[in-house]
């Protein structure tokens, strides 16, 4: 009897232990006392993309569904806004930028709009039907002024309003799951595969194809304060540029937490803390460049996966929010 069971005892305590392990793992972090977010209401089902504000109170929010909410109290308050689109298509607002009174959308499928006015009226642009890929990203530049990425990897620029736009890459990249745009004029895209990322300089005519940090598919891909790459990975991997000006040299992978959600925006606060968003409300930050981190009471409890982190640095006010799945907001107090 001695010789049968235990193997199944033995079994047993591999079993318990593993179990007890990966509770481990997913609890491990400290869940931290104070939170500098707030929950916001919405009253939408849709899902928040993006938002700009054009002052320190008056901002816009868009997203999937045609939605596009109008804020003049900071970002507190949202009411529901309209635009003189078709009523047969439903599109996804996907980028919004402000400069001044300047602003633009960007949105799928093929879809511009322009503001002269702060967002009291917006134009609807004609693509030509050669644009390869969809809108993916827009920044307002001046006057009339604008740069248009699309998921083909393609970078157009206007200067008389989107009456006419330059294309400025001579080979697109190919389809892109993530595209961002540094804030000296360059570009990174993740492949629509993530297994591969490219690289726009400022200037250049030409993506530069590099290979991946490690056999996981990336997720995201974006600046650091410092001009610097981060990349998400699957398998919750946060990875940094270990070389200054090498962005093939990355860090060896920081796991803060495995709780079978992946990472899928990283962003710096004004302050200097590290927040990674990812799936069923999964808030984390770091406040040492990513060596120790705490979980996020307010990102905790949203019942949805968080999507994108913004801090809005373009007004006298630094502004930030977190966009979740459904309609969910939070909002940075600090």
């Amino acid at each position: 009897m001695k010789s049968f069971f235990s193997p199944l005892l033995n079994l047993a305590l591999v079993v318990v232990v593993a179990f007890g392990l990966g509770g481990c793992v997913t609890t491990r972090l400290p869940v931290a006392s104070f939170s500098p977010w707030e929950s916001i209401e919405l009253n939408t089902q849709a899902n928040p993309l993006d938002l700009d504000f054009v002052d320190d109170q008056h901002g816009f929010l868009i997203g999937t569904n045609r939605l596009i909410l109008e804020t003049n109290d900071g970002g507190i308050t949202w009411n529901e806004r309209t635009l003189q689109l078709p009523e047969e298509e439903n599109f996804r607002l996907i980028s919004i930028d402000f400069k001044g009174n300047e602003g633009w959308i960007a949105g799928q499928p093929s879809l511009v709009m322009h503001s002269t006015d702060a967002g009291k009226n917006w134009t609807r642009l004609v693509l030509g039907s050669k644009l390869p890929g969809d809108p993916y990203l827009v920044t307002t530049k001046g006057i009339n002024s604008a740069e248009l990425a699309t998921t083909a990897g393609a970078v157009y620029s206007t200067s008389d309003g989107g009456e006419t736009w330059e294309g400025k890459v001579s080979d697109a990249s190919g389809g892109v799951r993530d595209l961002r745009r540094g804030p000296e004029g360059g570009y990174v895209s993740v492949s629509s595969l993530g297994n591969f990322f490219a690289t726009l300089e400022p200037g250049e005519e030409a993506w530069q194809p590099h290979q991946r940090a490690s056999s996981k598919r990336v997720q995201s891909l974006g600046y650091q304060p410092n001009g610097e790459l981060w990349m998400l990975s699957r398998g919750a991997e946060i990875r940094f540029n270990k070389e200054a000006g090498d962005v093939e040299s990355w860090r060896k992978p920081v796991i803060p937490i495995i709780n079978g959600y992946n990472y899928l925006d990283l962003a710096w606060d004004p302050n200097g803390t590290i927040w990674a968003a990812g799936g069923n409300g999964t808030l984390l930050f770091s406040n040492d460049d990513g060596d120790s981190w705490e979980i996020d009471p307010v990102g905790d409890a949203e019942p949805t996966n968080l999507i994108r982190i913004l801090f809005d640095t373009g007004t006298d006010k630094t502004k930030g929010f977190v966009l979740g799945e459904r309609g969910h907001l939070l909002r940075w107090t600090s």
